[in-house]
C-alpha cells in the first residue's frame, strides 16, 4: 500500500536522514568490541539534525515538539525507521519511551508532566517500563509479586523485575505494583508508579544477557530489585488500581509501532537477501538467485511482507477511527502474524547469505538474536491466538 501523498515529503526526508546519518553508524553499533555508549556523541548530533529538520518525535503533538501524526500516519514512519536498529532511537520514538510518553501525556498530572514527560519528549532523558517478573509468567500480566504499600505520604515498593528494557542509564521507571492485593477484581489490584532510578532501595542488578549479549545503555534489558523503595504518593500515574487498564491502553498503539518496525526489518532483510542472491556466484557463471529454493523464499517473503503491511495499516486505521476495544482482535492478529513473518524472513535471509548471515558484518544476526522475543513479549503468540479464537467461536454458539 502506498503512503498517503501528504506523507511522501516526510518519508523522503526520513529516508535521506537514514541513508546519510544513521546507516553509517551501524557497523560500530554491531561491533561487539564497541557498544552503544561509543555511539552516543554521534547519535546526539544526529538527533539534533533531526530536530532541526522538523522530524523529531513523529508520535507527539506539535505543542510538545513532535510532528503531530496520527497512529496510522506514524505507522508508515515506523516502517522506515525499523530498517535500522538505530532508527527509532534517533527520532525519539523508541520503545519503551514512546509508550511511556503516550501514557504520561494522557494521564500524568501537570507536575508529573513537567518533571517526567517534558524532558523525555525533548530527548534529554530516557525512561524504562518495569512490569515483567522472573517469578511470575508474563502471559498472565495480572499476576504480580511486586507490592506498593502506603505509609504516610509515600508508597513503599518491594519487588523483583526483569526485562525492564533500557533501564541502564534511564532517569526513571514506570513500575507496575500491587496497591490493593486483595481487590476482588484481579485487574484492579495493580497501579503504575513513577520511580526515579536513583531512589534508595532500587538496585539495577544486571543487564540480562540475551543470547550471549548483555549490551549497554539503551540497548539492554535490566534486572531490578525494589527493596523498601520509597516514593511520594503523588508519583502515582493515573488512578490507583488502574495499572492493568493503563498497560492495555499502552499496548494497542505499541503493537502498531512494533509491527511496523518489524516490517521495516523484514524489508531490509529482504533487500539484503535479494541483492546477495542476484550477485553471489555459487559456481562460475551460476548465480545463487537462479536456485529454485532461493526463488521460492524470495517470492514467499514478498507476499508475506505485503500482506503483513496491509493488515497492520488496516488495524492502525481502525484504532484511529473506532478505538482500541473495537480493534482488540485486529491488535492480537497483527501481533502473532507479523512476528511470525519477521522470523521467517530473517531466517531465509540468513540462509541465503550462508556464513556471512550469522556474522555481525550485517544486521541480520543482531535482529535474529533480539527479535526472536517478538513472539514472546507483549503476550506470547499462543495467548493471542487463543483469545482471538475464543471470541470467534463465541459467535457460533
Amino acid at each position: 500500500m502506498n503512503a498517503p501523498s501528504h506523507l511522501l515529503p516526510t518519508l523522503t526526508a526520513i529516508r535521506q536522514v537514514m541513508a546519510e546519518h544513521i546507516l553509517p553508524l551501524e557497523p560500530d553499533f554491531l561491533n561487539p568490541h564497541l557498544g552503544f555508549r561509543t555511539l552516543l556523541p554521534r547519535l546526539q548530533q544526529v538527533r539534533q539534525h533531526i530536530k532541526d529538520r522538523g522530524l523529531w518525535a513523529p508520535h507527539l503533538p506539535k505543542a510538545y515538539g513532535g510532528m503531530g501524526l496520527t497512529l496510522s500516519e506514524f505507522a508508515y514512519i515506523s516502517e522506515e525507521l525499523g530498517r535500522s536498529p538505530l532508527g527509532h532511537y534517533a527520532f525519539n520514538c523508541q520503545a519503551p519511551d514512546i509508550g511511556n510518553m503516550e501514557l504520561l501525556l494522557a494521564h500524568a498530572t501537570d507536575e508529573q508532566k513537567e518533571k517526567y514527560f517534558l524532558p523525555l519528549a525533548r530527548g534529554d532523558i530516557r525512561s524504562c517500563f518495569s512490569m515483567t517478573e522472573p517469578e511470575y509468567p508474563g502471559s498472565n500480566p495480572a499476576w504480580l509479586g511486586a507490592v506498593a504499600v502506603k505509609d504516610a505520604d509515600s508508597y513503599v515498593i518491594s519487588g523483583h523485575k526483569w526485562f525492564t528494557s533500557s533501564a541502564d542509564g534511564a532517569a526513571y521507571a514506570v513500575v507496575m505494583a500491587k496497591t490493593d492485593p486483595h481487590a476482588e477484581n484481579r485487574y484492579r489490584r495493580a497501579s503504575m508508579i513513577l520511580v526515579p532510578m536513583d531512589t534508595p532501595g532500587l538496585t539495577l542488578v544486571r543487564n540480562v544477557s540475551v543470547m550471549g549479549h548483555t549490551g549497554e545503555d539503551y540497548a539492554t534489558h535490566g534486572e531490578i530489585r525494589y527493596e523498601n523503595c520509597r516514593v511520594p504518593l503523588k508519583n502515582l500515574l493515573g488512578p490507583e488500581g488502574e495499572g492493568f487498564a493503563l498497560a492495555q491502553e499502552r499496548l494497542g498503539p505499541g503493537r502498531i509501532h512494533h509491527c511496523m518496525r518489524w516490517i521495516g526489518i523484514s524489508e531490509r532483510a529482504f533487500e539484503l537477501m535479494c541483492q546477495y542472491a542476484a550477485t553471489r556466484q555459487v559456481a562460475p557463471g551460476k548465480l545463487l538467485g537462479e536456485q529454485g529454493a532461493v526463488q521460492g523464499w524470495i517470492a514467499e517473503s514478498r507476499a508475506e511482507i505485503n500482506a503483513a503491511r496491509l493488515l497492520v495499516l488496516h488495524t492502525a486505521e481502525k484504532i484511529d477511527a473506532e478505538g482500541q476495544y473495537a480493534s482488540r482482535d485486529d491488535i492480537s492478529l497483527i501481533k502473532f502474524y507479523v512476528a511470525g513473518i519477521l522470523q521467517r524472513v530473517l531466517d531465509r535471509a540468513i540462509q541465503v547469505h550462508g556464513a556471512l548471515g550469522v556474522t555481525d558484518d550485517l544486521p541480520l544476526a543482531y535482529w535474529y538474536r533480539h527479535e526472536r522475543a517478538a513472539r514472546i513479549y507483549d503476550g506470547p503468540d499462543e495467548v493471542h491466538k487463543m483469545s482471538v479464537a475464543r471470541r470467534i467461536l463465541a459467535k457460533y454458539k
